[in-house]
């Protein structure tokens, strides 16, 4: 969610830390701010909304120093305000925090019997004033900041900065990621490989119960226990050009066009090429398997739904899916010769991680799909699939959706090989579909006029409803979702069925009704009760093939016409009408398509 730079440099640091502040943007935030270490004296500058006002503000009220940490806010504690803008100064030591610090009410009435005032509604304040205590009782910076880290329970990432030390910064991580990147006579932390791509490429993650102390030649790290470590050093790999707009108006619209680019290569990571087997890293035996439990959240949860329909059609294994930030509170049993699958984009969302730790020693196998292979999520697992999505910026997820799906297809086709509960020619038959999905998806991309046109009603609604069966419900919650959270129009995505069961009720002229609809073994009944419907004056929009807008146009508002495919395929192909309604519904509100309000990429915090 927030977004943390730190730098030990040599040059002036505040336009390298609000650089570095840009490239975290897409995490979501709603206020910024930096600090820095000139001629020994702490300065800080902060400000609300976008980091266009911070750097402003730096402009007229410059902030030199060439030590500093940054900070983009998603408030959690308090509302975003200057005052409560990280980073957080108590005295000589400033604070940027990503996560919440559980115990700080009693961290706070302990401060106050020392007569400690506090200014903020934040947790994180907490932290810096704490440090503080701590520097006044004698302790050196390094000792003031770990003892502060021993107090705080929860999850966080921190950054320290001390007046006086411009050749010190103390960072440490418990269940919010943070890395460390090494330069050339100078040091770097951030929130993720993003934020430090310009400035370097060799990378060290932190781990769980990690603290670094470091200068501008050297990088100590200590465990939980207090104990020296060694950790990685990683050369990783970020392909710049993923995190511009590529001519694009959005990060989002041009993210939606990469679609058929990064499935194929997701689809040519898995599917040998000329062969129809499915290779995955690692050793995952599904003949050793009963059951698999999946768990995700937002969009990912939706794919998992969809996989679940895979999975037990295909392969015939029963599957459990489950809200991550639902799963370990009700302590479900997890019985042997069972898998547990997650799925992150991130692969640090907090809740999933979280469900994962529940499964370790439980599962007989942990295996996730992630579109980071460094990510925690990741190094947790016993396989990790990634996903080869690429840098995803807008905060609706797009690309990284269909990458998902066309992973836990495949995943599925390796289960049935191993079950042999399909034959060799229907496995040859999903693998060709497979390799022609791209092309497909391109053809799909073509319809962005009628979807444009579709979406100018949808923006003139205040409630819309998806209709979905079979493969196509979960991919109708998933529509519902985008809708909502990028055009802030309220819209539920319902299994087709359940229409008459009581969303029936909500139908009237004022109601448009989004059908996604292939000509597939259950069209009939969506038909039906797309009927139900136009009878009671509800505006239908149908999204289907040839076949079925033939079949099916009369007294619809409007079609959109995608091209055939086979069955099994169809959600990942209808997930780009799907998010170009979602997207041009929202430009045509006027909106802000890549970063809506009050969410956040990346969620690392529960």
């Amino acid at each position: 969610m927030c977004g943390i730079v730190g730098v030990l440099g040599e040059h002036e640091v505040a336009p390298i830390l609000v650089e570095a502040l840009k490239r975290l943007e897409y995490r979501g935030y709603d206020s910024a701010g930096i600090a820095t270490v000139n001629n020994g004296a702490l300065g800080r500058r902060r400000a609300v909304g976008k980091l266009v006002n911070l750097s402003d503000l730096l402009v007229h009220d410059p902030l030199p120093g060439k030590s500093g940490i940054g900070h983009t806010r998603w408030a959690t504690h308090g509302v975003p305000s200057v005052t409560n803008a990280h980073p957080h100064q108590a005295g000589p030591v400033a604070v940027v925090h990503n996560g919440i610090v559980e115990n700080y009410r009693e961290l706070r009435a302990e401060l106050a019997e020392h007569g400690v005032d506090f200014v903020t509604e934040t947790d994180t304040e907490t932290v810096a004033l704490m440090a503080e205590h701590f520097l006044n009782t004698g302790l050196s910076p390094v000792d003031a900041a770990f003892k502060t880290i021993d107090r705080l329970e929860g999850a966080f990432a921190l950054a320290f900065l001390f007046d006086g030390q411009d050749d010190l910064i103390v960072a440490a991580r418990k269940g919010s990621p943070l890395a460390v990147g090494h330069g050339d006579g100078e040091m770097y932390v951030g929130s993720d490989a993003i934020a430090l791509a310009p400035l370097t490429d060799r990378i060290t993650y932190l781990e769980e119960g990690d603290r670094a102390v470091l200068t501008r030649t050297s990088l100590e790290i200590r465990n939980e226990a207090g104990e020296l470590v060694n950790r990685e050093l990683r050369q990783i790999k970020i392909d710049q050009s993923r995190a511009d707009k590529g001519g694009h108006k959005h990060f989002m619209a041009k993210e939606i066009a990469e679609q058929p680019v990064v499935v194929a290569e997701a689809i040519r990571s898995y599917l040998r090429t000329g062969g129809d087997e499915i290779t995955l890293p690692g050793n995952l035996d599904f003949t050793k398997l009963d059951r698999l439990t999946m768990v995700a959240c937002g969009t990912a949860f939706y794919a998992c739904l969809t996989a679940k329909y895979w999975f037990e059609q295909l392969a015939q294994i029963p599957v459990e899916v489950d809200i991550a930030s639902e799963f370990r509170y009700r302590e479900p049993p997890i019985p042997g010769r069972t898998a547990a699958l997650f799925v992150s984009q991130s692969g640090e969302t907090a809740d999933t991680l979280a469900a994962l730790r529940y499964c370790e020693g439980k599962a007989d196998k942990i295996v996730s799909v992630v579109n980071v292979p460094e990510s925690s999520i990741a190094r947790e697992s016993d396989i990790a699939l990634p996903i080869h999505a690429g840098v995803e910026i807008g905060v609706a997820s797009t690309k990284a959706f269909t990458c998902q799906l066309s992973v836990l297809l495949m995943l599925a086709l390796k289960a049935a090989a191993d079950r042999g509960t399909l034959t060799p020619e229907e496995l040859a038959d999903h693998a060709a579909a497979l390799r022609g999905l791209p092309s497909v998806l391109n053809t799909a991309l073509e319809q962005n006029d009628a979807i444009r046109a579709a979406a100018q009603r949808l923006s003139e609604a205040r409630d819309v409803l998806f209709l979905g069966r079979g493969l196509m419900f979960p991919l109708a919650m998933e529509g519902a979702l985008k809708l909502k959270e990028i055009s802030y129009i309220h819209a539920e995505g319902y299994a087709s069925g359940e229409l008459k069961h009581g969303p029936i009720a909500l139908i009237d002229k004022h109601m448009p009704v989004v059908v996604m609809a292939p000509r597939d073994a259950v069209f009939d009944k969506t038909v039906s009760n797309m009927q139900e419907v136009m009878a009671r004056k509800g505006k239908v929009i149908l999204v289907s093939d040839d076949d079925g807008i033939a079949e099916a146009k009369d007294g619809v508002q409007s079609t959109i016409r995608m091209p055939h495919i086979h069955p099994g395929l169809a959600p990942i192909l209808y997930s780009v009408p799907a998010q170009l309604l979602a997207y041009h519904t929202a430009v045509a509100k006027g909106t802000d398509v890549d970063q809506p309000r009050n969410l956040a990429k990346s969620v690392t915090v529960e």
